[in-house]
């Protein structure tokens, strides 16, 4: 049984099936799923999902793109999700300098404040970084206490080992499975067994052989069956491992 520790199913991109496609996760091997949300009404789908689905769970956060409009009624009412039984992580927070969709000084006083929520929460919090290692290196050292996992891990080899020193998780999507990127098997390769997980970032990284395709958490098998083939291990013990991995990360009982 799979864990998919993040997946977007508050998005678009599923208004026309979202709760079939959900119920029918159980069968397809999918134990539990987290929902992260990126603002204020994707967090709301995310804890409403988490009540309808027994086996979803949530996070509450403002994502680097949407930094720029958070207001001081956006941080309460993020807080008071975060509050809620079933969430279970501060996120989808971060630093994103590829698209720029907000002023970096912005992003980095949002990801600041949302660090400090999840210390004062005993949450921990799921991080998007993307190229914004160094000030995102600089954020995660400056909060000891913050337990956190970086989701569609894109840095290098050496980044990883200090996110790992810090005590933090890595978590792999389907990107590992794309022909261009070469990092990924040397990274996989030299994880702890206990520090990673795997997610489908659902409805995007789609894995191989399924790209072009909208993604969802059955696709998890092929995200498992990369890691064991670099790992010399089977996709069972992958699934195995990162779901208990996600279990103890999360606090799910």
């Amino acid at each position: 049984m799979f864990f998919d520790t993040h997946a977007h199913y508050d998005d678009v991109k599923f208004d026309a099936d979202r709760y079939e496609l959900l119920s029918s996760m159980p069968s397809k091997g999918v134990e539990l799923i987290v929902d992260p949300g990126s603002d204020l009404k994707t967090s709301r789908i995310a804890a409403e999902l988490s009540e309808r689905f027994p086996f979803v769970y949530a996070a509450a956060g403002i994502h680097p793109h949407e930094a720029e409009g958070a207001d001081e009624a956006a941080f309460a009412e993020i807080e008071a999700l975060c509050r809620r039984e079933k969430t279970v992580a501060v996120g989808e927070i971060g630093l994103d300098y590829h698209y720029d969709f907000s002023p970096r000084d912005r992003q980095i006083e949002v990801f600041r404040r949302q660090m400090e929520l999840a210390g004062a929460l005993g949450l921990p919090v799921i991080v998007h970084d993307r190229e914004a290692h160094e000030d995102f290196l600089k954020i995660m050292r400056d909060y000891p206490a913050v337990r956190g996992v970086v989701h569609c891990y894109s840095g290098s080899l050496e980044m990883s080992r200090e996110i790992l020193k810090a005590g933090w998780n890595i978590s792999f999507t389907g990107s590992i499975t794309f022909k261009n990127n070469k990092k990924a098997p040397e990274i996989i390769a030299s994880m702890p067994e206990d520090r990673f997980m795997i997610e489908t970032d659902s409805p995007y990284m789609t894995p191989v052989p399924c790209r072009g395709e909208r993604n969802d958490s059955s696709y998890l098998k092929y995200i498992a069956g990369f890691i064991a083939k670099v790992r010399g291990t089977t996709a069972e013990k992958i699934a195995r491992i990162t779901l208990e991995n996600g279990k103890k990360f999360f606090s799910i009982e």
